[in-house]
């Protein structure tokens, strides 16, 4: 397992191990000895996916402290362009985003940590993305940030988004609790 720290510090890209052979593929989505020889301490509490229609965007989503989490996201079918935004108020990058292409093909993750939110465009049809979180999840807690107010090109005219995500206020009137 490969970690590449990102320009967003505390976030990780994460080339997950994997081998091929005549029975198909294998990957490892998850290995605490790397992510702690990183400094990452993570303990695992949940575990979800979903699954995504092409062009579908998902987010900005975060949960609200106490129930804060990091997560580890990675996409075992398809691929999805996947973004994440640095929340906490006093780091150096704060508001800014960082987005890249996680898929079946490349293996790749991101880690996730607390006070980024996180969102993702469906870039092939049934797009599955798999969470490993370190919270479990609290409805009081669940927010997020509208998509379109992070400065972020989606490249889609015409996405597919739920009434809830556009719900949220804007990451300019975010008062963060990070």
């Amino acid at each position: 397992m490969q970690l590449l720290p990102l320009p967003l510090e505390g976030a990780y890209l994460i080339t997950l191990p994997s081998s091929q052979d005549v029975r198909g593929t294998f990957v490892k989505t998850f290995h605490d000895t790397s992510l702690a020889a990183a400094g990452i301490s993570f303990t695992l509490r949940e575990s979800y996916f979903s699954f995504s229609h092409k062009d579908v965007i998902r987010g900005m989503h975060f949960q609200l402290p106490p129930h804060h989490h990091s997560k580890v996201v990675f996409c075992p079918r398809g691929a999805i362009l996947d973004v994440i935004v640095d929340l906490r108020a006093g780091s150096a990058t704060y508001g800014q985003y960082y987005a890249h292409e996680l898929s079946e093909d490349n293996h790749m993750a991101y880690f996730i940590p607390e006070g980024f939110a996180h969102g993702f465009k469906a870039l092939t049809d049934g797009a599955m993305t798999y969470y490993l979180v370190s919270t479990e999840y609290s409805r009081d807690h669940d927010t997020g940030i509208r998509y379109d107010s992070i400065g972020f090109d989606w490249g889609v005219k015409e996405p597919i988004i739920s009434a809830r995500d556009l719900s949220f206020g804007t990451l300019a009137d975010l008062k963060s609790p990070f």
